[in-house]
C-alpha cells in the first residue's frame, strides 16, 4: 500500500447561537429572528476559534444561510478571517410554514411514521416542508459549496441543516436519508474532513461547544 502525508480539506459546519426565537419560545423556521446580546457574544467566540484553527495564510471561503440570526453569525467569522460572505438559502433551517414565527406548541404537528414514507411525510401545517424538499436543497447546496478548491470551508447554518450537510457529505443517498438525525446545539462547531489522497471523509468532531465556555488564551 502507498503511503504519504495526505493533504486536508476541512469543512466547519457552524450552528448559529441563540437567537430571539430561542428565548421567546417560539418555531423557528423560517422567522427570520435575530441573535440575542449572549448569541452575539458566543458568534464573536467562533469567529476566535476558527481563527485559531485555520492557519493563516491557508484558502478559505465562508458560507452561510441568508437568514439574519445565521448572517449575524457569520459575520464576525469573516471579519476574523479576511474573508467575504457567500450567502445561500439553500442553507436554511427546515420551513415550517404556518407555524413560524408562533408560540411553540400552538399548532399541532403530526409526527412522521415509524416505518414507511417518512421523507414525503407532511406533517399537517400549511406550508411547511417535507424532509424530502428540505433535504434536496440541503443536498444542492453543498454541491455548490464543494465546488471551489479553498482548503478550509466554514458553513453557517442551523441545527436542522447540520444532519443534512453531514449526510451528503458522507455520501448517504437522499431517499436513504429518512432517518438520520445528528445533534446540534446553538452555536456548535462540527468538523468534517477529506484527504487528498484516498479521498475518505472522516467526521472529526460532532457539535463542539467547547469554545463557547472557554476563550481562547492569548500570549501576552
Amino acid at each position: 500500500m502507498r503511503e504519504r502525508d495526505a493533504d486536508m480539506r476541512d469543512l466547519y459546519i457552524v450552528t448559529h447561537p441563540e437567537a430571539t426565537h430561542h428565548v421567546e419560545a417560539l418555531v423557528g423556521g423560517w422567522y427570520d429572528s435575530a441573535l440575542t446580546q449572549r448569541g452575539a457574544e458566543h458568534a464573536d467566540r467562533i469567529a476566535e476559534e476558527l481563527s485559531g484553527r485555520i492557519p493563516t495564510g491557508d484558502t478559505v471561503e465562508l458560507f452561510s444561510s441568508d437568514l439574519r440570526r445565521a448572517r449575524q453569525t457569520a459575520q464576525p467569522i469573516a471579519t476574523r478571517l479576511s474573508v467575504g460572505v457567500v450567502v445561500d438559502a439553500g442553507l436554511r433551517e427546515q420551513c415550517y410554514g404556518d407555524a413560524e414565527g408562533r408560540a411553540a406548541g400552538s399548532l399541532t404537528f403530526l409526527p412522521p411514521p415509524a416505518v414507511g414514507d417518512r421523507l414525503h411525510h407532511r406533517d399537517g401545517v400549511a406550508g411547511s416542508e417535507t424532509k424530502w424538499e428540505f433535504a434536496g436543497r440541503v443536498y444542492a447546496a453543498l454541491d455548490r459549496i464543494l465546488a471551489g478548491d479553498a482548503t478550509h470551508r466554514v458553513v453557517v447554518t442551523h441545527g436542522g441543516a447540520l444532519t443534512f450537510l453531514i449526510a451528503a457529505w458522507i455520501g448517504i443517498p437522499i431517499d436513504a436519508s429518512g432517518y438520520v438525525k445528528f445533534r446540534a446545539s446553538p452555536g456548535s462547531i462540527t468538523v468534517l474532513r477529506e484527504d487528498d489522497f484516498y479521498h475518505d471523509r472522516q467526521v472529526v468532531a460532532l457539535d463542539d461547544v467547547n469554545h463557547m465556555w472557554t476563550a481562547r488564551s492569548t500570549a501576552i
